[in-house]
């Protein structure tokens, strides 16, 4: 059969078109999925650098302490059948374990400075100074409670115990004052993997119904300092120039404490015996009290390789509202562009994200969004101007890429409004091109 001569071939259809321009934009994901695998690797390498930095300068403050450890002997006592005389006799042995008791008050206050001279090629690692004050009290130790007979506790033995990570970081002279008597920290093997165990000389606190103590430790760290509340009134005081802290842990800070300005942060706590679940004493061994650290972590609220790769996410939605701009165009002014052409305007597109990311590692990513969407408007206005002949459809093409390039620009710097502005603004959209579409002949050549 012929084909009648008014009769337009399928792949001259408007439909034949939009499916063409349709696959091509599902074609171009695939270079735009590679652009986001190049963001996770230089994420992951700045990751790795950021590692390997800490590890030197230092890591995580957590304290925990001072503990009160007093030795006492521990009788057992075995049955066993006498070989000789067949009867039954009784061996007692002789051993020591240790009694552990929290303080009855418990102060810490901390100062946090960050230090930005940390530089390991393009990345600037953000670590800090923090030095902790602690001073508190023991009650004299109730070893009724423990069901330990006090002419077994050998008091002259007695020592201070802190419990703290990071200890190879510490910048300070280990030094404890208990009452009038300056006593010197040392470092001891200890089982427990997470923490480093600092342990006082010993000292003789025969009849002390009040122990006071104080002492300074100074750390280099990164991410957190966090405390345990082991005090039977513990209070908290931390201090810093960061702006962004995250405040982390079961116990809040204090109503009204709290305030957080482009200076810094302040942040005060309060805990009493009554708001944690564990006692002031415990016979042989301490328990785990990790689920009770709190405290601050310092954080980037949104680093330079999220904001690439949230900006990389509506890499799709860039192309496939620049693709439509383009059909409408098309449609309305019945000017041919080329699959081809469809095409390099998509790579121009998806080079975006590229320089993007290139750029933001030697500046900051305000800086480079801005110039790379220069860069691709610019490009793109004298491409069409070439392929449209048309001045006016140029002019129009470019600023509604940098509509949409600042509209994508705010979405990234909201946080909380994100998701809202996104949808208001995509719904807006979407009225714009029912409107300039609503007269359009699909049926057209």
């Amino acid at each position: 059969m012929e084909t009648s001569k008014n009769e337009i071939p399928f792949y001259q259809t408007t439909t034949a078109k939009i499916i063409m321009v349709g696959l091509l934009a599902l074609f171009l994901l695939i270079p735009l999925s590679y652009v986001q695998s190049l963001i996770a690797e230089r994420a992951d390498r700045k990751q790795d650098v950021v590692e390997e930095v800490t590890k030197s300068w230092g890591t995580d403050v957590h304290l925990y302490g001072p503990i009160l450890r007093i030795p006492y002997r521990v009788f057992n006592k075995t049955e066993f059948i006498n070989p000789e005389t067949k009867k039954q006799e009784i061996s007692t042995t002789q051993s020591t374990a240790f009694a552990y008791f929290f303080p009855e008050k418990l102060d810490f206050k901390s100062t946090i400075q960050k230090d930005n001279s940390l530089n390991r090629g393009l990345y600037n690692v953000v670590v800090f100074g923090t030095a902790i004050k602690c001073e508190g009290s023991f009650a004299k130790p109730n070893f009724k409670k423990l069901q330990i007979d006090e002419a077994n506790v050998l008091w002259e033995q007695a020592t201070v115990l802190v419990k703290t990570t990071n200890l190879k970081s510490s910048k300070s002279d280990l030094n404890l004052k208990v009452n009038d008597t300056s006593l010197t920290f040392e470092s001891k093997a200890n089982a427990d993997k997470y923490y480093d165990d600092l342990q006082s000389d010993v000292f003789d606190s025969t009849g002390a119904e009040n122990l006071r103590f104080q002492f300074e430790m100074k750390y280099n760290g990164s991410n957190s300092v966090k405390f345990i509340p082991v005090g039977k009134n513990t209070t908290v005081s931390i201090d810093s120039d960061w702006q962004d802290p995250s405040f982390e842990g079961i116990f809040s800070a204090n109503t009204g404490s709290k305030s957080v300005t482009e200076d810094g942060f302040h942040a005060d706590w309060n805990i009493s015996q009554v708001n944690r679940p564990f006692s002031q004493e415990y016979a042989e061994l301490l328990p785990q009290l990790n689920e009770y650290l709190f405290g601050v972590k310092l954080i980037e609220t949104v680093d330079q390789y999220q904001q690439n790769e949230r900006a990389s996410k509506y890499g799709f939605l860039m192309i496939g509202l620049t693709f439509l701009i383009f059909f409408l165009i098309q449609t309305i002014s019945k000017i041919s562009i080329h699959i081809f052409q469809y095409g390099m305007i998509g790579l121009a597109l998806v080079l975006f994200y590229t320089l993007l990311i290139s750029i933001t590692e030697h500046s900051t990513f305000s800086i480079a969004y801005g110039i790379a969407t220069f860069a691709v408007i610019v490009m793109l206005f004298f491409y069409t101007l070439s392929i449209l002949k048309s001045k006016k459809f140029s002019v129009f093409i470019a600023l509604a890429l940098a509509s949409l390039y600042c509209f994508i620009y705010v979405i990234i710097q909201l946080e909380n409004y994100a998701l809202l502005v996104g949808s208001i603004g995509l719904f807006l959209i979407l009225g714009i091109v029912m409107y300039f579409s609503r007269k359009i002949d699909w049926d057209m050549k």
